[in-house]
């Protein structure tokens, strides 16, 4: 059966850190791909319209 672990971050390295340790976990046998996307926003409460990002990464594994 195949399974997703979805991460998401704030920062790229957080999002790192975090796949690495699910990948560390995981057979390498298990694994079948991982998707990565990043989205960006301005934040219209902030007087220069701070950039928001999301760094996001799903896991595609078998179970």
């Amino acid at each position: 059966m195949l399974q997703v672990k979805i991460f998401e971050a704030e920062h790229e390295e957080d999002l790192e850190e975090a796949v690495n340790e699910f990948l560390a976990e995981l057979q390498q046998s298990k694994f079948v791909e991982i998707q990565y996307q990043v989205s960006i926003a301005a934040d219209e409460e902030t007087e220069d319209y701070e950039s928001l990002y999301s760094f996001s990464a799903m896991i595609l594994y078998k179970k």
